[in-house]
């Protein structure tokens, strides 16, 4: 279990960010997108990034780090110096090799080759995509468009990747891209739609090596949203793809990850979850888990 921060949310915009959750959680919804937007607009401070890594690392914890890749090129040194001991760079769908008319390419390939720490790079919803950021030298790929809960992707751009089947394709590649690479194997992290514990036992028996969670751990106690949850697409300044939704608060974070449970709906003890359908299957070794016998049905 490893908490990735991302360094383009408020977090790293303001010194004080609390009270702009609290303003966020206190919106009427004919506001909320436009003073999302406000408020995200303020611009993101490398010596903050510097300080909330370091207060990761005070904690005694794995320190992660996400930026989009547009924002890769102007912060990475800034996060690598840092020390961060994992680098994710998530956007909703990223190829080997960034485009932009306004600055220089980011170029997967050569960029993961000079860092001196482990990256993580997604989404990828395709065998091809996939087969192409592992070839980067990419620890792992993210599966998906980080199509979840607050996203509205497919509404806005028309763009939805049925994520058991992304997850299976992204597998594909990967035990492909192990053969072709003499025996290197790249992670595969579901990332999009897995919002209780049916969907992370499902991605992981599609093939998932890990899966990355928002509204699943939104519902905690500890939360800054305090039940509220949102995406870095839903304060887009010109073209959101996503927004605040409301998800509730299960409980605390420890109970939320192992439990207890006290309803069944799934919202707590993701892991418990995960060890009872895998001993229900007759399963007790995760990789062999990743095998078992898949049947999609039309009702679920």
């Amino acid at each position: 279990i490893l908490g990735v921060l991302d360094l383009e949310g408020l977090w790293t915009r303001y010194e004080d960010p609390p009270p702009y959750y609290d303003e966020i959680k206190s919106l009427t919804d004919g506001n909320v997108t436009k003073r999302m937007q406000e408020i995200y607009s303020e611009p993101i401070k490398a010596e903050l990034i510097t300080a909330r890594l370091a207060e990761i690392r005070a904690a005694g914890v794995p320190v992660a780090g996400s930026l989009s890749p547009q924002r890769t090129q102007e912060f990475s040194k800034t996060v690598v110096d840092a020390g961060v001991d994992l680098f994710v760079i998530r956007g909703t769908t990223v190829s080997a090799e960034h485009v932009s008319q306004t600055e220089e390419p980011l170029n997967l390939k050569k960029f993961i080759y000079e860092l001196d720490v482990p990256v993580i790079v997604g989404g990828a919803s395709t065998y091809t995509s996939a087969l192409h950021l592992m070839r980067t030298g990419a620890a792992g790929v993210l599966v998906g468009f980080g199509g979840g809960a607050a996203h509205t992707t497919r509404v806005s751009l028309g763009i939805h990747a049925p994520m058991a089947t992304a997850v299976a394709d992204v597998a594909a590649a990967r035990r492909d891209y192990l053969d072709e690479s003499g025996g290197r194997y790249v992670h595969v992290i579901a990332d999009g739609g897995v919002g209780r514990a049916g969907d992370l036992v499902k991605a992981v028996a599609c093939g998932a090596d890990a899966v990355m969670v928002g509204a699943a751990l939104a519902r905690a106690e500890e939360a800054p949203g305090q039940g509220w949850h949102w995406g870095s697409e839903a304060h887009h300044p010109e073209l959101p793809r996503g927004e605040r939704v409301s998800v509730g608060t299960a409980g605390s974070l420890a109970e939320i990850l192992f439990g207890p449970g006290r309803q069944a709906d799934g919202t707590l003890n993701l892991v418990g979850a995960l060890k009872r359908a895998m001993a229900t299957t007759g399963y007790s070794d995760l990789k062999e888990f990743q095998r078992v016998e898949v049947v999609v049905s039309p009702y679920q």
